[in-house]
């Protein structure tokens, strides 16, 4: 069996991690940042880690394929009301629109099939 090369693996820990803000001018969030370890894959396509500040929201979206996540620590509610705690594991079906809101702040695992675009983009 081959060796892994150091440029074919990343590890991180997200206790220790320094995670990548998103940028308020393209995106529209604060508060929200987060870690990709695949440089091949778009930034919210694939697997990454998503970290809301206490108080932060994502802005309004639509799902360009399936999204699954984890909630690993904190609470999160959608705006419909939902509320996603820890230990929460959730699928959202392509097409849903959304967006999240955190009073507390919380660390979520997301899969995401596809890109995801604003709502003001998708209509």
């Amino acid at each position: 069996m081959k060796s892994i090369n150091s440029n074919e693996r990343k590890v991180v820990n997200i206790k220790t991690a320094k995670f990548t803000p998103y940028d308020t001018k393209t995106t529209g969030e604060t508060g929200t940042s987060y870690i990709k370890l695949n440089p091949t894959m778009p930034r919210d396509v694939g697997f990454y880690i998503y970290k809301m500040e206490p108080g932060s929201s994502s802005v309004p979206h639509r799902h360009g394929g399936a999204e699954e996540f984890y909630v690993i620590e904190g609470q999160l509610r959608d705006n419909d009301g939902t509320i996603y705690s820890a230990g929460d594991v959730v699928w959202l079906a392509p097409g849903t629109e959304h967006n999240s809101y955190s009073e507390n702040g919380c660390t979520v695992a997301v899969f995401s099939e596809n890109v995801e675009h604003s709502i003001e983009e998708a209509n």
